[in-house]
């Protein structure tokens, strides 16, 4: 079984190098970083002495890493998750990676280190050396929402091709071929099969193939405005625009407040993918894809329960739901 010594001098590092790194520690430079938590993976290194001598004790306590818990969709998802696990006779432990990338890793770290029964994980990109490393110390892991290209764990999720195909029927049934479309990262799963979609989907609903109607934010209100007005600063004058999640969909009205005034909507039509509370309530209400975050929670826990339990789990791609509120509006 790998040491810290072994880790260190895999990395080629000083020991308290390789211990601050490993215990979370912020004191280090990324270099360094990323060089302790590859050679942690390629050791199969498990931080917590004791956890790894209990981690076939049984504890009835799950790991839950979301993504951002602002997001409504990943509040709905968190809730369902921790009453689903209740009922099943298990605790979560919640913990929130607020869109980033180096959030996430120093949550995995701490999720190898613990005595939990399993995790359930919405990835922030792709693989990364702490993702290797909790994987090999054998914990079950059941995705969320999002996918990492490589990694072989079972998926609940939204379809979002579905999803998009829906929005692309709205927008031809409305006439619409100028449309600009703000999308989430592409190296998140998510973001990366919307846009394919959409694009996959433009030509037969009759909708611009123009790029310049295209750029991608980051799935949360400020990233989104910022792309929003780069679409608008290249000339672009859409009559609609795709929002890629319900904060993005925030982010593009801002913008378009911003620079139209507060009669945009006027001018532009605006539908997203994710329902957000208020979209019904707005002037004019928005048209959105609805998915069912509650029944991916539940679908994950229990998911995640039969992998704890020896039974064999297949990915799952929940269906959405459009809300068409366009009635009456010209």
């Amino acid at each position: 079984m790998a040491t810290i010594k072994d880790v260190a001098a895999r990395a080629g590092v000083a020991l308290g190098t390789a211990s601050r790194v490993l215990s979370g520690s912020s004191q280090t430079s990324a270099d360094s970083r990323s060089r302790v938590l590859t050679a942690a993976a390629e050791l199969n290194y498990i931080a917590n002495g004791p956890a790894r001598s209990l981690r076939r004790s049984k504890t009835n306590v799950l790991g839950l890493l979301v993504s951002d818990i602002r997001n409504p969709f990943f509040s709905d998802l968190a809730h369902a998750a921790e009453q689903e696990a209740g009922r099943l006779g298990y605790t979560v432990l919640l913990a929130n990676a607020n869109e980033e990338q180096a959030k996430v890793d120093d949550y995995l770290r701490i999720f190898a280190s613990q005595r939990i029964d399993g995790l359930l994980l919405s990835p922030q990109g792709g693989q990364s050396p702490q993702l290797e490393l909790l994987r090999a110390t054998g914990l079950p892991l059941v995705l969320l929402n999002r996918t990492v290209d490589g990694l072989d764990a079972p998926m609940f999720g939204t379809d979002n091709a579905g999803g998009v195909a829906s929005v692309l029927d709205w927008l031809q049934r409305r006439g619409h071929r100028d449309v600009a479309y703000v999308g989430g990262p592409s190296t998140i799963s998510t973001g990366a099969e919307r846009l394919a979609a959409y694009r996959a989907g433009r030509e037969s609903h009759g909708i611009s193939m123009d790029e310049a109607l295209i750029d991608e934010g980051d799935f949360l209100p400020g990233g989104a405005a910022k792309a929003m007005h780069r679409i608008l600063d290249r000339g672009m004058r859409p009559t609609a625009v795709f929002g890629a999640n319900g904060p993005t969909t925030l982010g593009v009205i801002r913008a378009l407040r911003q620079r139209l005034g507060p009669d945009w909507s006027a001018h532009i039509a605006v539908v997203s993918f994710d329902d957000l509370d208020w979209f019904e309530f707005a002037s004019p209400p928005i048209s959105a894809v609805r998915n069912d975050a509650a029944t991916i929670g539940r679908l994950g826990v229990a998911g995640l329960v039969d992998l704890i339990n020896g039974r064999s789990v297949d990915s799952v791609r929940v269906p959405t739901e459009f809300f068409d509120r366009s009635a009456g509006i010209s």
